[in-house]
């Protein structure tokens, strides 16, 4: 009687705690709906009537599928190099086992620490002298910021796989470069897929490397959305709209690729 008390207790918990986190969500959705006027008479309420005209509006200011279009570009091609370079820096990492090794992973680990902020004014300078302002400039510093968390990862994936994979490798013709992408980057699929979430997290939501990076016209959407605001600062019928429009494709996303994001986090907590 006692546990299925304790049991009501934390299901009551965790229906008000889920309640609180889709609240902000609520409140987003209902007032895009709405006149400025409804949202200035309150907040709370539904919507006299469904207005989609906002919808219409924000998404043509907003020119959301160029918007999309270089989230997308950044985010995919951002995460597949550093998923690829991080994974051969963690496989020679491990596999190297001399003092040299252990103090360039102790570097990359250390450059986890160091603030963004504290080294922002003199990148956008050095980028700046060698005119890479630029989409590929960003990806650049994405790879360069990404790479110390992802290849600790992977560093730490590869001390679980027996090295006689190599060696059965070896002996059956393969070069470094094929072992690895044949034998043995196959078996990081879940450290890949967690690696792959954690900078998708990240790149995709970033909003201060883009705004020194890019102009309005290859803005990302958390940029373009900043932009919008500055522009409808009183019109919250259309800045809410807006961004209802801007969390659609992470929902999407999220929706078309759970089964793998599950399985890997799965593999990854078997493994």
């Amino acid at each position: 009687m006692e546990s299925k008390r304790k049991l009501y207790i934390i299901e009551i918990l965790g229906i008000l705690l889920g309640l609180l986190w889709l609240a902000p969500f609520y409140l987003m959705i209902v007032n895009a709906f709405k006149t400025k006027k409804e949202i200035f008479m309150g907040v709370l309420g539904l919507p006299e009537q469904l207005r989609t005209e906002n919808f219409v509006e924000a998404f043509i200011d907003l020119d959301f599928m160029q918007s999309l279009f270089n989230s997308v570009l950044i985010t995919g091609v951002s995460v597949a190099i550093i998923i690829f370079f991080s994974s051969m820096a963690g496989y020679a990492l491990a596999r190297n086992k001399s003092k040299l090794s252990g103090a360039i992973l102790l570097l990359f680990v250390s450059a986890m620490l160091i603030p963004f902020q504290s080294v922002m004014i003199p990148l956008v300078s050095l980028f700046g002298m060698v005119d890479m302002l630029n989409q590929a400039g960003l990806i650049f510093m994405y790879l360069g910021f990404g790479s110390s968390l992802s290849i600790f990862l992977y560093h730490g994936a590869m001390t679980g796989i027996s090295t006689t994979l190599d060696e059965a490798a070896t002996i059956d013709g393969a070069n470094k470069f094929q072992t690895f992408t044949r034998i043995i980057f196959p078996l990081l699929k879940p450290i890949s897929v967690t690696v792959g979430i954690l900078n998708v997290i990240w790149i995709w939501n970033d909003y201060l490397l883009p705004s020194l990076i890019l102009n309005e016209n290859n803005a990302t959407i958390p940029l373009k959305m900043f932009y919008f605001f500055g522009q409808y600062t009183k019109q919250w019928h259309l800045a809410l709209a807006g961004l209802t429009i801007a969390i659609i494709p992470v929902i999407v996303g999220y929706f078309f690729a759970q089964k793998q994001i599950i399985e890997g986090v799965s593999e990854g907590a078997v493994k």
